[in-house]
This record gives C-alpha cells, structure tokens and sequence, in this order.
C-alpha cells in the first residue's frame, strides 16, 4: 500500500505579514482621534443637508454654460497634452530604465522615475505656478512630470519582460540592436504601453480638475472660484461638468482598451 507523501513544509511568513498587517491597522485606528461619533448628531446632519441644498438647483444660464464649457475643454486639453508628453518622456527614460545602456545607466534613470512619481501632482503644480505663473500651463506640466515617472517605470518594466527570443532571433540574423528592438520587442509591449496610457489619461482627468484649486486653470480653478464666494449653485454647476467629463472619458478608454485586447 502506498503511503501518502509528506506534507510539505508550513511557511509561516504569509500569517505573519498579515498578523503584521492587522497589527498596523489597528495601530492606525487607535493613533487617530477618530470622532465618527459626531459626524452621525442631528446637529451634523442638519447643518450638511442645509449645505447640500445650497447646491440646488445648479445654474443653468446660457453665459455661464458657456464659462464652464470652455473649461471643461481646458481640462481636456491639459490632461491629454499633459499625457501625451507623459508618454515621450517615459518611453524615453524606459529604454534605458530596461537595462538597455547597462546596469549603471538603469541604476540612474530608475532613481530619476521614482523621483518623479513619488512627487503628487499638487506638489508639482504649485513649484511649477511659482516659475511659469497661473494658467494650465503649469497643470499640463505638473501632471507630465508625475505621469512620466509612473509611465517610465511601467513601460521598462514591460520591456524587461517582453521575451527576449523574437529580438535575439534578429539579432543573430545581421540586425542592428535598435532595429531589432523596434522590430521585435517594442510591437510586443505597445498594446501593454497603450493600455497603461489610457488608464493613465483617466486619472489625468480627474488630477486636471483638481490641480486648478492651486491656480492651475480648468474646472478646478473655477470650483475653487466659485465655492470661495458660497455660490454654491454654480460650484455645482461646475461639479457636474467634472463628472460628466470623468464618465465620457472614462466610457472612450474603456472602449479603446477593448479594442486593443482583441
């Protein structure tokens, strides 16, 4: 009769990063003043409806349509500008993110990207306001500066994980190491790379509305306008908008992304 095979042996590390994991949320619950107990009075709930209703109903005149729709297109213009140099950018600095030029050259750029990325929008947008002033200007900038260093570092990773044997193949057979790469390796990751730009252009929607409460133009500034001098009927005017252009875009990605995946 065959015994059956010994069980193999228990690794520990998973229930310690968790129990580790555990430990730090509560930590972070009991080093926080939480007073969610306020949040639920009467008085809190009466003084938010009160100040929900301020936003009813949006307004709705033809000048101030007009106002909106102009920034609304402003915000579009600065996050696909803003994207679209996000993307030169980290190609750029991806290729020799990837180990292409050796380990030293790697070394460097990756330490460049996470500088890049680990520096918030906002941040970026209010050093690059103090240089170029208010104005989209600076928000198109701040949001290539952190998404050149999110997209450099996904694309790298990407072309550190392409299978090396199609430009190997090249290679062997007379081809020069850029063509080999543009002809083999880069046509392997573009669909990754386009996918991770489209998601990266969502969010730029999203940051592009809020880098304006800094000065950086589009919907934001007009929110941060707006809601300064308590017109709460045209802030929410202006929110509305902010939606609208989330949902239209975040529907176009979607349906890009589909149509790369087939």
């Amino acid at each position: 009769m065959n015994q059956m095979p010994a069980p193999p042996p228990r690794n520990w590390s998973g229930w310690l990063f968790a129990a580790a994991l555990a430990a730090l949320v509560i930590a972070s619950f009991a080093s926080l003043s939480l007073k969610l107990g306020e949040l639920f009075t009467l008085e809190a709930m009466a003084s938010m409806g009160k100040f929900l209703a301020g936003f009813a109903p949006p307004e709705m005149a033809s000048g101030f349509l007009r106002k909106t729709a102009i920034a609304t297109l402003e915000t579009l213009a600065m996050s696909a500008l803003g994207t679209l140099l996000a993307v030169a950018g980290g190609l750029l600095l991806a290729i020799p993110g990837a180990g292409r030029f050796g380990r030293a050259p790697r070394t460097v750029v990756r330490g460049l990207l996470n500088v890049l990325r680990s520096i918030p929008e906002l941040v970026w947008a209010s050093i690059l306001l103090v240089a170029a002033g208010l104005g989209p200007f600076a928000g198109t900038m701040a949001l290539a500066a952190h998404t050149a260093g999110v997209l450099g570092r996904l694309f790298a990773d990407a072309l550190e994980n392409a299978p090396p044997l199609p430009e190997l193949s090249l290679r062997l057979n007379g081809a020069t190491p850029m063509a080999a790469f543009f002809y083999a390796t880069l046509p392997q990751t573009l669909p990754q790379m386009l996918s991770y730009t489209l998601y990266r252009w969502e969010n730029n929607i999203r940051a592009a509305a809020v880098l304006g409460v800094v000065g950086a133009g589009g919907l934001g500034q007009m929110l941060k306008y707006h809601l300064s001098l308590f017109q709460m009927d045209r802030a929410a005017t202006v929110i509305l908008a902010m939606l609208l252009l989330v949902a239209v875009v975040d529907a176009l990605s979607f349906a890009l992304r589909r149509a790369l995946t087939r």
